[in-house]
């Protein structure tokens, strides 16, 4: 595959050879990714792009990179580490069968899964915009169920010629529990962050349907295997909703939750999703407050998620396609080829 050569762009056939029939149709029937970038849009910041990215079948998917200055301001009150970096968000589903009430992506409901290369091709696309040092799955589709590709693809990422540490790949899940208990034996020392969203289960499923299935005591059990496994800290995604999920009692009972755990807890700003929510973000006092609590009281870690491409609806949780492209791209089978 392309991939394995680190293709980033590909001049015509025609320009380097004849015009001889069999080059013709190399040049016409087979391309270096089964996917093309279908367009790319920068925020007005210019610290984030969003990429519209057509598969082979004509289905569309998104991906968005972010670019941060890390020798600017500070980290959890300490100086922040190293220089300019990208973080590719990536998607690995068309669509998501999870249904969360506080993303665009539920309401296209589940379409298919992304293969190994169709995943892998994102990171490709995006590397011929932006130098990419870290890749989250945090774009469209659950992670977790469709693990084997994303595992696949994972370690293609790792390996030459992308090379990325696995330290920097992050896996989000809503809480597929018995995909966690693989993750560490098939994908050590990859950063696993979990949507908790809510600390009690009855909040979760009502933002999070899918939560029914996922107990957050079984789930919660589940995260202590892991991290005694590993040994590596979690991530925990926590969208801020005024009025459901952000009182300081909400504060109060995640702290308890988390107080044994390794973990850094990741607020995250709700991003408006027009007609599809009428969900509403947190203040900044109610954010800050609640960060005070989860830090102050219980000394667990706590970042706030700033917002970046709010303005293209590139945002966490902002992703959505619902236009399927009809000219799809045919590829050949060399094999079907009579020349």
């Amino acid at each position: 595959m392309a991939y394995k050569f680190r293709v980033r762009c590909c001049p015509p056939l025609k320009s380097r050879v004849s015009e001889r029939r069999p080059y013709t149709i190399l040049n016409s029937k087979f391309k270096p990714c089964t996917s093309t970038l279908h367009s790319a849009v920068n925020s007005s910041d210019g610290v984030t792009t969003k990429l519209l990215i057509k598969l082979q079948n004509g289905e569309l998917v998104e991906a968005v990179i972010m670019r941060y200055d890390t020798r600017l301001g500070k980290y959890d009150g300490k100086p922040r580490p190293g220089g300019p970096r990208s973080t590719l968000c990536i998607s690995s589903q068309v669509g998501c069968k999870m249904g969360c009430k506080f993303c665009a992506t539920g309401s296209m409901g589940f379409k298919s899964n992304l293969s190994s290369g169709e995943i892998l091709e994102q990171l490709v696309h995006a590397s011929r915009i932006s130098a990419i040092r870290n890749v989250v799955f945090m774009g469209m589709g659950e992670p977790l169920n469709n693990y084997s590709a994303v595992v696949e693809a994972i370690r293609v990422m790792t390996a030459p010629p992308f090379q990325l540490s696995p330290k920097k790949i992050t896996v989000s899940t809503v809480g597929v529990i018995h995909a966690i208990s693989k993750l560490q034996r098939d994908l050590p020392n990859l950063n696993l962050a979990v949507s908790l969203h809510a600390p009690v289960q009855d909040i979760r499923c009502q933002i999070m349907p899918a939560a029914r299935a996922f107990p957050l005591e079984r789930l919660m059990n589940t995260l202590r295997e892991y991290q005694t496994s590993s040994q590596q800290k979690i991530f925990i995604e926590y969208i801020m909703l005024d009025g459901v999920n952000d009182e300081e009692q909400h504060a109060h009972l995640l702290g308890k939750l988390l107080e044994t755990f390794q973990v850094v807890v990741n607020l995250i700003p709700f991003n408006p999703i027009g007609s599809l929510s009428s969900y509403k973000t947190s203040g900044d006092e109610k954010v800050t407050k609640f960060q005070r609590i989860l830090r102050g009281t219980y000394n667990i870690r706590t970042t706030v998620r700033k917002q970046m491409g709010q303005d293209i609806s590139g945002a966490c949780g902002q992703l959505v396609v619902n236009k399927l492209d009809k000219s799809a791209d045919h590829l050949t089978d060399i094999e079907d080829l009579h020349i």
